[in-house]
């Protein structure tokens, strides 16, 4: 598994990791993240958000906790200097671990909540409670009040939507991020995919057979083809997760970028 740079955390991590959005509660998510790992997909997104997902998560990498590179994100409801600490504190419960590797607003809906969320995540990697500080959503100018408000604390990520159907961050997030050091974590990779087009789908199916790949594949090291981008796909099943896990150990070329952009314009 390619591994990168985190922004500015000082970790090295899989460019490809597992996301917990709407998984299932049961003993065959828990098999399929550990797989996951097995594979070298390490880096393990969760968030207070998602109904029991941190409690899965918390069993999947237990005995295995110096292995995996844990992500979880506060709701802006919580997102005050006090609540944002709370927040914590009952995530590191759920997982049954006593720091996170990055911690993270999950969105902003007003610069205030930036700022005071960056204020406690802050003190949190000072503590020793958080090994880094990022951010979910935020648009460059929010971007920037995290940055100030984090004072000497580097901001290591912003986690985004980012697919085949949805490619706008390119326009000033990725840049901002590439030229601040900063991650950028593209979630729901596949979303769109069922409504492609017989044209689009054939693109896709056309570079895979040039490198040996699925579509799937195909569509993940797009979303991972610089050194400053990572993707999240659900880990939803075994053959997923494992179809996933084989989708870094191959370059896109120029001419292959740039058919997949012509048949998925912005």
């Amino acid at each position: 598994m390619e591994v990168h740079q985190f922004g500015s955390s000082g970790s090295s991590v899989p460019v490809i990791g597992q996301g917990t959005w709407q998984i299932a509660s049961n003993d065959l998510v828990v098999r399929t993240l550990q797989r996951g790992i097995d594979l070298g997909m390490t880096h393990i997104d969760t968030a207070e958000l998602y109904p029991g997902a941190e409690e899965v998560v918390g069993k999947a990498i237990r005995g295995r906790r110096d292995e995996v590179f844990v992500v979880s994100k506060v709701l802006p409801k919580n997102a005050s200097r006090r609540g944002t600490i709370a927040a914590c504190e009952r995530t590191l419960k759920k997982l049954g671990t006593d720091y996170l590797d990055c911690f993270l607003l999950h969105w902003a809906e007003e610069p205030s909540q930036i700022r005071e969320a960056m204020v406690a995540l802050r003190e949190l990697v000072w503590a020793g409670k958080i090994r880094a500080a990022g951010v979910s959503n935020l648009s460059v100018a929010e971007l920037e009040i995290a940055v100030e408000a984090l004072d000497d604390v580097a901001l290591s990520c912003n986690q985004v939507v980012y697919n085949l159907f949805d490619r706008a961050i390119e326009d000033e997030v990725i840049p901002w991020c590439s030229a601040n050091g900063v991650a950028v974590v593209g979630y729901s990779p596949f979303a769109g995919m069922s409504d492609a087009s017989p044209a689009q789908r054939a693109v896709l199916a056309r570079v895979g057979a040039v490198h040996g790949r699925t579509e799937r594949q195909v569509t993940l090291r797009y979303l991972t083809r610089t050194s400053d981008l990572f993707a999240i796909p659900k880990a939803s099943s075994l053959p997923h997760v494992e179809e996933n896990a084989d989708s870094t150990e191959f370059e896109l070329t120029e001419a292959d970028v740039a058919e997949i952009e012509a048949a998925f314009p912005r």
